[in-house]
């Protein structure tokens, strides 16, 4: 018996690898030492997907993500899991003719917010993402609200995420930065912060946020691990 196959359809580098880190190394606690399920990731150009992205083309961005689970499919995986949550805009365009199932990073959020009775959420993450309704599909369907950041800081937030995080350049006033608008977010009347950039983990975290976080990225991957391990199949 072994767990379900974990396929991930990547599309940035720093959040697909913290995903992919997560489940193997929180895997071991559950499944035994140093065991984890079968994972496959397929990654496509970034600048490919950003092409599409800046030119508003989601039906594109969808056709990139159906060919990864396609792909995926070939190679035995199970079920898809996309570590990014900017294009999760264009899952519904693709869903119903995907050959995977595929876990929606923003209900795993949204199912983690209501376990821990959280009612206001700040958004961040990507301007294409905080703008969309991605989130707010799936926290108004659990009666959660959200605030968007205002303008001028969704822009900076896009410039930190796609001109440094993205590319693995970290630095103090990123942390500042972030700090201030949650800080404000929470002034407002939030009571959690959703780090909806797969890559603002690795800069912020409950240590450092004024407001309890939910970690996208690693919702996603905890949700994966469950899943891979609640349909353990039988080995071929």
């Amino acid at each position: 018996m072994k767990p379900l196959h974990i396929g991930i359809a990547a599309c940035s580098a720093e959040g697909a690898a913290l995903c992919y880190r997560t489940i193997c190394t929180e895997a071991p606690a559950v499944l035994g030492t140093h065991d984890h399920p079968e994972i496959t990731m397929h990654t496509p150009s970034l600048g490919e997907y950003m092409d599409h992205i800046y030119r508003g083309d989601w039906a594109a961005v969808g056709a990139m993500m159906l060919a990864s689970a396609e792909k995926l499919a070939r190679v035995g995986a199970d079920f898809v899991i996309c570590p990014d949550n900017t294009i999760h805009q264009a899952l519904p365009l693709i869903e119903a003719r995907s050959p995977l199932p595929w876990l929606h990073i923003a209900a795993c959020v949204a199912e983690e917010a209501n376990a821990r009775g959280f009612a206001r959420l700040g958004l961040t993450g990507t301007k294409w993402l905080v703008e969309s309704e991605v989130y707010p599909q799936k926290l108004t369907g659990r009666a959660i609200g959200y605030m968007r950041p205002h303008l001028a800081e969704r822009e900076e937030i896009n410039r930190i995420i796609m001109d440094e995080l993205v590319r693995g350049v970290f630095k103090p006033e990123q942390v500042a930065y972030f700090q201030k608008v949650i800080g404000r977010l929470k002034a407002e009347g939030c009571d959690a912060v959703v780090l909806g950039c797969t890559e603002i983990p690795l800069i912020m975290n409950d240590a450092n946020s004024p407001l309890p976080t939910l970690d996208s990225t690693r919702l996603l991957a905890r949700a994966a691990l469950k899943r891979a391990i609640g349909g353990i199949k039988k080995a071929a």
